[in-house]
């Protein structure tokens, strides 16, 4: 028997403000149509005045607990992966550890852009394998309509806002390609791709939160191969194959990345999570929301084998196999 970091629940929050394309069309020269086709974005959620990431991410990690039918103080960790912080410090995670009234445990900030929750789980599966804790909640939680450039037609259409919390929960399995749980990961990053993907701001440079700054043609480029790569990787580590796949649950940039990554996997569409029309690119929060919209929805059931990949500035970049 081997332990494994399983999944035990999962949520997400999303905020009331809904903002369609055709808003964009009042202050920008563009329209709905350049966006859907160029992105797959129809729409996605504002964050509401006064309304932090903090906020949105403690409503996620409820979500998860309900999903769970588990309390606040049955965690032993929390993680939470985001570039939109309340503040310079403390982390978001201690933030969301008050608001559950959760006493217990400890709770920190991973930052690795829109891979952050990639990253997230790595850090708790080894905490997992380690004996550290047995339950981790994973929240990915973002107010990226904060450091939007409205100017920036290129950009400032494709984010929103949002959380999404998944709790994993050490568990004895077998030891097989066949267990529940966390199976593989596979990391990477590469400083040298910096300019392709920033925020030109900062506390050591000028003391602002800055506005994002994107190269799309080479993020896209650099992204389908790495993803498709990443995810093969990963699943050669589990002793699994792409056919064997039941779903892809992608970072949700893009849809013309996501297609382009699952026909270089091998992986029909039909398999593939796709939430970016309804929420946009929602950064380290996009995959466990598409996680929870997905169980929601029926896609995602136990026992089904799930890849998760992502890309984001740095470049980071990597992939977690799991069965749920």
């Amino acid at each position: 028997m081997t332990i494994r970091a399983v999944a035990r629940g999962v949520g997400h929050y999303l905020p009331d403000r809904i903002v369609p394309n055709s808003e964009f069309e009042k202050t920008l020269d563009t329209t709905d149509e350049w966006i859907r086709s160029r992105s797959g974005i129809e729409r996605r959620h504002f964050a509401a005045e006064g309304q932090t990431t903090s906020d949105l991410g403690a409503r996620a990690a409820q979500a998860a607990l309900d999903d769970a039918g588990l309390l606040a103080q049955d965690i032993d960790a929390i993680v939470v992966a985001t570039s939109t912080p309340d503040y310079t410090f403390p982390s978001v995670a201690t933030m969301v550890q008050e608001k559950l009234g959760m006493i217990n445990g400890f709770a920190f900030d991973v930052q690795a852009v829109c891979a952050g929750f990639v990253f997230a789980l790595a850090n708790a599966n080894g905490m997992i394998l380690s004996g550290q804790a047995k339950r981790v909640m994973v929240i990915g939680a973002e107010t990226f309509s904060r450091i939007m450039d409205w100017t920036d037609r290129s950009t400032c259409v494709l984010f929103g806002d949002g959380a999404g919390a998944l709790i994993l929960e050490a568990q004895e399995q077998p030891g097989t390609p066949a267990d529940r749980g966390i199976l593989s990961v596979d990391l990477h990053s590469d400083g040298r791709y910096r300019d392709l993907l920033y925020v030109d701001g900062g506390v050591s440079t000028n003391g602002l939160a800055g506005h994002l700054r994107m190269q799309g043609n080479q993020v896209f480029r650099q992204a389908v191969e790495k993803l498709a790569e990443t995810a093969h990787v990963a699943l050669d580590k589990a002793g699994l194959t792409a056919d064997q796949v039941d779903w892809v649950v992608p970072h949700q940039a893009n849809i013309r990345i996501i297609e382009g990554t699952a026909k270089r996997m091998g992986v029909p569409m039909d398999h593939v999570v796709v939430t970016v029309q309804d929420h946009g690119n929602t950064s380290a929060a996009s995959i466990p929301l598409a996680l929870s919209v997905g169980k929601a929805r029926g896609q995602i059931k136990t026992g089904d084998l799930l890849v998760t990949e992502a890309i984001g500035g740095g470049l980071a970049w990597g992939s977690v196999v799991i069965r749920w």
